[in-house]
């Protein structure tokens, strides 16, 4: 499953970017070239670059390429070295759990129920907020599978050449 998870969400990284960079390309064309610049691309860039950035930063997290000071953690092992990336790992579950899920999920709803819209796309302001309580769920995913992980005795290197290539 997280091989599914990991393809989908590598896949819709593609895709959203695809869609970016023509939308800022469209942007620069009709701004620069044509002299009426497209509002609609412009705000549909905005609303894309941050599920972007939201779902990068999930699937950074899985793939455990994030940036980490992991000074303390070079130098523990066995059971210390184990209880200190449970902890490091509680706390960023925690953060997803309370303010990604739980407050992005308010804000949703929020949102939706007030009826806000976008100003040029006309979409419910509640699907662009979207990104945030879904980025908090797959990263609350990762953190269980890397506890699975710690408890079924295999080591998380946070060494990012250790991965190999993604692919």
């Amino acid at each position: 499953m997280r091989n599914a998870i990991d393809t989908l969400l590598r896949s819709t990284i593609v895709v959203i970017f695809s869609i970016l960079v023509v939308c800022v390309s469209w942007q620069v064309i009709s701004r620069f070239i044509l002299g009426t610049p497209s509002t609609s691309t412009d705000e549909l860039a905005r609303f894309l670059f941050m599920w972007l950035a939201l779902i990068g930063g999930a699937y950074t997290l899985g793939q455990r390429r994030h940036l980490a000071i992991d000074l303390l953690t070079l130098h523990l092992s066995g059971r210390r070295k184990m209880i200190s990336e449970l902890v490091i790992i509680g706390v960023i579950a925690l953060f997803c759990a309370i303010v990604m899920v739980y407050g992005g999920g308010q804000l949703v709803v929020r949102t939706l129920s007030s009826g806000q819209v976008t100003p040029s796309l006309q979409l419910p302001m509640g699907y662009v907020y979207g990104a945030i309580p879904f980025a908090g769920l797959v990263m609350l995913y990762y953190c269980l599978t890397f506890c699975r992980d710690l408890f079924a005795g295999r080591s998380l290197n946070t060494d990012a050449a250790a991965f190999g290539p993604l692919d």
